[in-house]
């Protein structure tokens, strides 16, 4: 019987069908320091965003000759050393499809929170306080959204920001994208100095460090809004609170955090940031679509 280890949940029905189907699924987190011994005994493992499946966790995993496949539930895939399982012959597959929209509209959600003072005026109004004078804000429509970053969040955030009249622009490094016409193409730095609102879809870079830092911000118009729904460490957190305190970025959303829980609480209570604790995909329905992904995954795998 194939064994299938879910990490860190995995939505019911998935498990459910997993089970109806001959699969052995066995929910448990194990720490790091575990986790490569236990997986001896996997065929499978499904992984969120809290296990990290390293290369001394895999080595630990190939001495029991079962570990095949690796699933991300979502669309990062930054947790895991995916060359080295790769190379190993452990294949590594995750679910970008199913929570494209529910983070995509969470970023639209941030956006209008940090425009319109909602998480602040809320927190104030529950205090007792009146502050309709402080809080006149900006409207979306005819604002110009840039994107950093043109895959399927992106995508999916550029439709929702179109419908509510916003100009978009992107810039990706693999260049144009010919059937997305009604979007503006131009290069990173033409779009730092031309968006009111800018969202980053990129993955973390490893080697070069934050994306958007001190040098970054000074290319950004006055008054920017920067939505980070994408990873932790893409924006210099100290640069980002320093461009907030000097008014050169309005507002921020931001949902990911270079450190998880994060302890930065000058950002947190920061009175024009909008802040989840990394939500993007924490909808019912991207959970369902994560599931039956899984679930077709590893059908395909072990047919």
């Amino acid at each position: 019987m194939i064994r299938i280890l879910v990490t860190d949940g995995m939505e019911s029905s998935g498990i459910d069908e997993l089970r109806k189907s001959g699969f052995e699924v066995v929910e448990k987190f194990y720490s790091p320091e575990e986790l490569g011994d236990a997986l001896k005994d996997f065929n499978c493992v499904v992984v969120r965003s809290a296990t990290k499946v390293r290369e001394p966790i895999i080595d630990k995993a190939l001495e029991g000759g079962n570990l095949k496949l690796i699933i991300r539930g979502g669309v990062g895939v930054d947790n895991i050393d995916v060359k080295y399982a790769e190379s190993k012959g452990i294949s590594v597959r995750n679910t970008p499809n199913a929570s494209s929209a529910s983070v995509a509209e969470l970023a639209i959600g941030h956006m209008f929170a940090a425009a319109r003072f909602i998480g602040v005026a809320n927190a104030t109004m529950r205090e007792g306080k009146w502050d309709k004078k402080k809080y006149e804000g900006f409207e979306l429509g005819g604002k110009t959204l840039g994107l950093i970053g043109f895959g399927r969040i992106a995508k999916e955030t550029a439709k929702r920001a179109e419908a509510l009249g916003m100009k978009v622009i992107y810039t990706k490094r693999s260049g144009k994208e010919a059937e997305y016409d009604n979007y503006e193409y131009c290069d990173k730095e033409e779009l730092l100095k031309k968006s009111d609102f800018i969202s980053l879809h990129i993955p973390y870079d490893k080697v070069n460090g934050p994306t958007i830092g001190e040098k970054e911000f000074e290319l950004m118009k006055d008054g920017v809004y920067l939505i980070n729904l994408a990873r932790g460490g893409i924006v210099c957190e100290k640069a980002l609170l320093d461009a907030l305190n000097s008014g050169k970025v309005r507002g921020a959303g931001i949902d990911v955090f270079k450190e998880e829980p994060t302890k930065n609480m000058d950002i947190v209570n920061h009175p024009r940031v909008s802040v989840t604790p990394h939500i993007g995909g924490s909808t019912i329905e991207a959970q369902t679509r994560i599931g039956e992904e899984i679930v077709f995954i590893i059908k395909e795998t072990f047919k």
